[in-house]
């Protein structure tokens, strides 16, 4: 009985602290798409998340750098997209609706095959971080394909070699952009519920807690 209790009040407690995660990335997109790159972030959490303040940089790790306040109120499972296209040519690019929040034109800190990609509240506090390099090992070369990362490996901050690159139809339901780029912008990351993730979230604080 008491085992159960303790699961519930870790589970309780991780999901209080479950919050946006960088999902899926591609730094750079299909030269018909002239700088299609971009960065997925998500809400894995069960609460709604006020983005406003929030930022984005890359490996200068200053924060600041690209507000996200723009996307303001994310959903629980909702995911949002900050590329370096204007919005409205990443829409057609995709294919992607209206009620797909995007951040374009960001050209301030743009991201190379080796790079990193960090996310920051209102109060300048990091609050996930991922550093890649394809050239190292660390996670496959997102170049004309984008990368999900897998929720159970969501506590991860230096990408993983054994992730892989997305593909027309695979689990995360991924397709074809107009210019021949594969991903799944905008899709809740994998095919799982919030509650599953925030339960699965135990693994998660002991992987941040090491």
């Amino acid at each position: 009985m008491k085992r159960v209790i303790l699961l519930v009040v870790l589970a309780v407690a991780v999901n209080a602290r479950a919050g946006m995660e960088i999902t899926e990335w591609m730094y750079q997109g299909h030269p018909l798409a002239d700088k299609g790159e971009f960065v997925e972030f998500t809400n894995i959490g069960s609460s709604e998340i006020d983005l406003t303040g929030w930022s984005y940089s890359d490996n200068s790790r200053v924060a600041g750098h690209v507000s996200l306040s723009a996307f303001g109120t994310v959903a629980p499972g909702e995911s949002v997209i900050l590329t370096e296209l204007a919005i409205t040519d990443f829409r057609t690019e995709w294919g992607l609706g209206a009620s797909v929040k995007i951040i374009g034109g960001n050209t301030t800190d743009n991201l190379g095959r080796a790079d990193e990609i960090n996310i920051y509240d209102s109060s300048d506090a990091l609050i996930d971080r991922l550093t890649y390099d394809d050239a190292t090992g660390k996670g496959p070369r997102t170049r004309y394909f984008s990368c999900n990362i897998p929720a159970a490996d969501y506590g991860l901050t230096t990408a993983s070699s054994s992730w892989v690159l997305a593909s027309v139809g695979d689990s995360y339901g991924s397709w074809r952009s107009a210019s021949g780029d594969i991903g799944s912008l905008g899709q809740v990351p994998e095919p799982a519920t919030i509650a599953t993730l925030a339960l699965g979230g135990v693994a998660l604080l002991r992987k941040r807690q090491k």
